[in-house]
């Protein structure tokens, strides 16, 4: 089977050229997508939504998700109670992963508490293709898995500089 190849592209945006949008107690940073009537200037190559949000106590948002989109919620600071009912629905703290589906009708959030939430949501539309990994390497086919081994194994095709790159982990543990 042959994939469709496209060439790289990259995107360079500063912070203080990100999309940002505030209404009743809701801020929005719009890196990706749309929301609160800002839309991104990055252009993704399928559809795509990336936003950071931040409510102040007391505040909600409702933001549209589509059907066919994967997303998720990572809430980076404070708690917030996500769902239709605010009553039945349990809150949620920081440094938790919410994986998202069947939100036809969007992603609601309310802070309920006394500090901000902060959150970012993150979605896009699934590319329904094949996936082949091997630790951190993700591709289509086990063929392509082995040829990306190669690749970092002698150094090149994108792999020039792992020669001498070293994680900050790996030196605070001495290797």
């Amino acid at each position: 089977m042959v994939y469709n190849r496209i060439q790289p592209r990259y995107q360079e945006i500063s912070s203080a050229n990100i999309g940002e949008a505030t209404k009743d107690g809701v801020k929005v940073r719009v890196i990706a997508g749309e929301a609160l009537g800002i839309k991104s200037t990055i252009h993704t190559k399928t559809p795509t939504i990336y936003l950071d949000f931040t409510l102040k106590p007391g505040s909600q948002i409702q933001q549209p998700i589509p059907k066919s989109y994967n997303s998720f919620v990572y809430i980076l600071e404070g708690e917030g109670i996500f769902g239709q009912d605010s009553r039945t629905n349990s809150p949620i703290s920081s440094h938790n992963l919410l994986l998202l589906s069947g939100f036809g009708d969007g992603l609601v959030a309310w802070n309920k508490g006394t500090k901000i939430l902060r959150f970012i949501l993150v979605g896009g539309e699934p590319l329904g293709e094949p996936i082949a990994q091997l630790g951190p390497f993700v591709m289509n086919t086990q063929e392509e898995i082995d040829q990306t081994i190669e690749d970092f194994e002698n150094y090149t095709n994108g792999f020039e500089k792992a020669r001498y790159w070293r994680s900050q982990a790996r030196v605070e543990l001495g290797y």
